[in-house]
Formats: C-alpha cells, sequence, structure tokens
C-alpha cells in the first residue's frame, strides 16, 4: 500500500512538471514576443532546461529507483512548488503589463490633451483677431453721434452678435480650463452693484427680446466692496441667467434674489437665487445637469439652443471658489438655482476711486502691434478718451522707441505678444532691463489674443503689469490703463 502511494506520488508530481514545463514554454513565448524584450536574449530558456531535466529526474527514481516516501513526497511538493512559483510569477507579470498599459494610455491621453491645447490656443488666437476688429470697429462707429439711427440699428445688431460668438470663443477655453482642473482664480478688489448692474443690463435686454418680465431684489449686503474674481463669478450667474431666459417663453417670468446668509468681519456669504417660470426638468435628470454636455431632450436643444456646457462650467467655478450650487425643478413648473458663494470683505483704502480720477486726456500710449487693423482700432478706441497714441509694428522697433525717447515719454505700453522679430515677452523684458529710471515703473499692459493662462502666467513673469485678451472691452480696456497709470504714478511717489 505504502510501494503504491509512493509511486502515484513521483508520477503524478512527474504529470504535474509536464505541466509546468508546457506553462514555462508558453510564457517564455509570450515575453518574447513583446516589444520591451530583447528577442536575443535567451534567458527564460533557462528554466525550462531545468525543470526538464528534474522531469527526466522523476521518472529515473519511478523506473529504476528504490524511493522512499520522504522522496516521492519532496519531488511531489517540488512539482506544486514550481506549480505555484509559475502562477505567481504569471499574476506579476500580468500586473506590471497592465500598469505599463494603464501608463501607454495615460500617456496617450496625455498628449492627445497637449495637442488638443495647442489647437485651442491656435483657433482661439486666430478667431480673436478678427473679433477684435470687429468689435472695435462697431465701438468706434457706434460713438458717432450723428450716425444715422438705421445704420446704428445695423452695427447693434452686428455688435451683438459678434459679442455672442465671443462667448462661445470664451466658454471653448473655459471648457478647456475645466477638464484640465485649471480654473485660475484672480483676486481683486470689486464692487458687487456694478456687477450686478452690468448682468440685469444684458439679462433685462434678453427679456425684453423674448416678452419675459424680469424682477431682481438685492439686499443692502450687494453695495458691499469685496475681494474676489469678479469676472468669473459674474460668468458663472451670467450662464445661469442666459439659461433661465432661453427655457422660458412669454409670458413669463425670470427672478433674480441676492441676499445675506452669514457675515463677519472678514467675509460675507452670499446666495444668488435665479427663478423662473419655464420648461423646468425631469426629476430624473436633476442629476445630471451639471454634467459637461449633458441635455434632457435633443428635441428641446433644437428648440431652444445650447451646448451643455454653460451649467458645467458655472458650476466648476462655484466649486472653484468654494461655494454650492443647488437646482430645484419640475417638469412644466420652472427652475430655481441657489448659487452660494463666500467673498472676503475688502476693508482695504479704495484705490480704485483715485483711479477713476486718472483722465486719458494726452496720456501718450505706445501700442505694439504686428497687424495694422488691429492698432488703428486699439487707436481709435484710445482716441475717443483724448489719448495720444504711437504704434511699433514689433518688439524690437518697440525697445528702440522707448530706448530713444525721454524719461517718462511714454505713460503706458499695450504689448501684443505674437509678433515677428521680437515678440512682446523679450521686448517686455528687454524694456525692464534698460538703464532708466521710467522703465521700472511703466505700465506694460498685455493686449493679445493669447487668452490661456498660461499665457497670463508668462505675462506677468516677464514684467508685464496686466493680461487683456482680444478684443478687449473699451471700458475694460480704459479702466485697465487708468488704474496701472495710477499705481505707477502711486510707486514713483513713494520712491521719491
Amino acid at each position: 500500500m505504502i510501494s503504491l502511494a509512493i509511486y502515484t506520488m513521483i508520477y503524478l508530481g512527474a504529470a504535474l512538471m509536464v505541466v509546468n514545463i508546457y506553462s514555462f514554454v508558453s510564457f517564455a513565448r509570450y515575453i518574447q514576443n513583446r516589444k520591451s524584450w530583447d528577442a536575443n536574449n535567451k534567458v527564460m530558456v533557462v528554466p525550462i532546461v531545468l525543470l526538464t531535466f528534474f522531469l527526466l529526474g522523476y521518472l529515473f527514481v519511478g523506473i529504476f529507483g528504490k524511493p522512499d516516501i520522504m522522496m516521492a513526497a519532496i519531488l511531489f511538493f517540488g512539482s506544486v512548488f514550481v506549480y505555484v512559483m509559475y502562477r505567481l510569477l504569471k499574476s506579476i507579470t500580468g500586473a506590471l503589463v497592465e500598469s505599463e498599459k494603464i501608463e501607454a494610455e495615460y500617456m496617450a491621453a496625455e498628449e492627445a490633451n497637449a495637442v488638443k491645447s495647442r489647437l485651442l490656443a491656435s483657433v482661439s488666437h486666430e478667431m480673436r483677431t478678427p473679433m477684435n476688429v470687429i468689435l472695435g470697429l462697431s465701438k468706434v462707429v457706434l460713438s458717432d453721434p450723428d450716425l444715422k439711427q438705421e445704420n446704428r440699428e445695423q452695427l447693434e445688431k452686428i455688435d451683438s452678435s459678434a459679442t455672442h460668438l465671443l462667448g462661445l470663443i470664451n466658454r471653448i477655453l473655459e471648457l478647456n480650463q475645466l477638464e484640465n482642473n485649471e480654473f485660475d482664480l484672480n483676486e481683486k478688489p470689486f464692487n458687487l452693484k456694478n456687477s450686478l448692474n452690468k448682468l440685469d443690463s444684458i439679462i433685462m435686454t434678453l427679456c425684453n427680446e423674448k416678452g419675459l418680465n424680469y424682477v431682481t431684489s438685492y439686499s443692502e449686503a450687494v453695495n458691499r466692496e469685496y475681494l474676489g474674481d469678479e469676472t468669473m463669478l459674474t460668468r458663472a450667474l451670467m450662464n445661469i441667467l442666459e439659461n433661465a431666459v432661453k427655457y422660458t417663453e412669454a409670458p413669463g417670468q425670470v427672478a433674480f434674489v441676492v441676499e445675506e446668509k452669514d457675515v463677519n468681519d472678514k467675509e460675507a456669504v452670499l446666495e444668488f437665487t435665479i427663478e423662473d417660470s419655464g420648461i423646468g426638468i425631469d426629476e430624473e435628470f436633476l442629476p445630471k445637469v451639471f454634467e459637461l454636455f449633458s441635455q434632457e431632450d435633443p428635441s428641446t436643444t433644437s428648440r431652444f439652443g445650447g451646448s451643455g456646457i454653460g451649467l458645467a462650467l458655472s458650476s466648476g467655478i462655484i466649486r472653484q471658489m468654494n461655494g454650492n450650487i443647488i437646482v430645484n425643478s419640475m417638469k412644466g413648473q420652472g427652475s430655481t438655482f441657489t448659487v452660494t458663494v463666500p467673498l472676503k470683505i475688502n476693508e482695504a483704502v479704495k484705490e480704485e476711486e483715485r483711479n477713476e480720477d486718472v483722465s486719458l486726456e494726452g496720456k501718450r500710449i505706445l501700442i505694439v502691434e504686428d497687424i495694422d487693423e488691429n492698432a488703428e482700432i486699439v487707436a481709435d478706441l484710445l482716441d475717443l478718451e483724448g489719448a495720444v497714441t504711437e504704434r511699433a509694428e514689433n518688439g524690437q522697433i518697440a525697445v528702440a522707441m522707448v530706448s530713444g525717447s525721454e524719461e517718462y515719454y511714454y505713460d503706458a505700453i499695450l504689448m501684443d505678444l505674437r509678433m515677428p522679430v521680437m515678440d512682446g515677452f523679450e521686448a517686455t523684458e528687454a524694456i525692464r532691463d534698460l538703464d532708466r529710471k521710467d522703465t521700472k515703473d511703466i505700465p506694460i499692459i498685455a493686449l493679445t489674443a493669447n487668452a490661456f493662462k498660461e499665457d497670463v502666467d508668462r505675462s506677468l513673469a516677464s514684467g508685464m503689469n496686466a493680461h487683456l485678451a482680444k478684443p478687449a472691452d473699451a471700458d475694460e480696456l480704459y479702466a485697465t490703463i487708468r488704474r496701472n497709470i495710477a499705481e505707477a504714478d502711486r510707486r514713483r511717489e513713494g520712491g521719491q
């Protein structure tokens, strides 16, 4: 009986060793077929040869030897051990291969994302350049008091359509920021009431065009000065308000309410409520309403329009501001969006009031721009404010003009970034390095179609004071120049 058990264990061990040899042969072929493996490396042959000798040893002992129970157990469990080691090796290799696959997919995704970002940057630049001309010309021509009413109405329609197109361009850029989690908030003092007034002007016009009633109710908190990113907060609220108007039909109503929920010496928590009497949202779709490209019903989209981007962008902005956004809605009974945002209270001296006292009348501003139409538009806009402008076609000429002028000859420089011969970054660094008193303080403001975060960061790093994306709003352009001239004057006064 013991003899039968001994030989059974030996031959079972031999059979398992055959399985092990076959497994290692298959494994060797798999490894050698991988691109990362050197085809001339024969190291995988070694275990196969050793296992073959072991198999021959099993057979020799079984046929010619006189094994005892101990030897039989060693041979049997030796085959089991080899089998277990093979399974473990295969498992580790599988994990490594999967890791390589995931890493390759990640690298491919990163490369695809980089290509997309470069494409967006290029397309944005090319689209913003003609947009700058369209919006700038409409602003200049509309400022003519002798313009015929018929022509004024036509130009206002052109301006409105161009502004809408610019909004789409901005949303594409913001979409890229949202996907890359690159929303960069710019904390500055701002007056919330002024921001809301701008929103009201736009939404009131949209409501009037559709025959809707627009109602607002603001608490006293909106009159306070805050620190935060006015542009991004306004953008987030605008997306929600535009959606409310879009999905509400006459005779309907859009209500905008702003209340203060909590306040202390440093911070206030404000609640923005936007309520409409529109088509509403199905309860099952509510959890998806802030997802990118989410649209409840394609037929609704074709009827009202929409890209499925606006609410996702608003949600991303609000989250970045450490705020919260929720929606309550029922199909056919309208929707209510509630945005809660904490804002720092600005207790600093209101320098912006001093900035407003700075007149652009007679201020000499150098426009560094290689495209004739863009330079002419900016010059015309500044001429409306009484500024005196000169132009340099590229950065090298700009450096020469500044270097060859008297100190404090120029009050500000508007710098394009992409130019032949010498770009705006190099020109700014060269101007800052000039051995003159004025070049350390003179405001250099980027005015460019490059609107990505990395462009803004690089502009400021090169020594520029501010970054404006084309087509710049005329009021924003004037305010930025005034603010930076005022700040330069204060720096000079402090240094004397």
